[in-house]
């Protein structure tokens, strides 16, 4: 095996996890923040907890809106855009043919 290429082993790292609870635990990182742990998890606890901190939703949200505004401008331009001279011809043909 070589020599000086594996990470420092710290036999003392900390978990913290946001409800407080501290793990002790041996890991190649000496300290973790966590925000669920097993002391406060609903499936070993059996009580229903909220945690939105990413605002996942909110992002989801934002992101349709902005796909949704960005098809309405590509739909007005192509509306905009000049036609050529057979398919106006043809739009007014089906105008006229509407009409009688």
């Amino acid at each position: 095996m070589k020599k000086n290429i594996h990470p420092k082993y710290h036999s003392d790292a900390k978990i913290t996890c946001a409800c407080g609870s501290i793990i002790k635990t041996g890991s190649t990182i000496p300290e973790m923040k966590i925000e669920i742990c097993g002391a406060c998890h609903p499936l070993y606890t059996g009580k229903q907890k909220v945690l939105d901190s990413t605002g996942r939703v909110d992002r989801f949200k934002k992101m349709a809106e902005k796909t949704a505004s960005k098809k309405a401008v590509l739909i007005q331009k192509k509306e905009k855009t000049v036609k050529t001279k057979a398919e106006i011809k043809k739009v007014v043909s089906k105008k006229k043919k509407a009409k009688k």
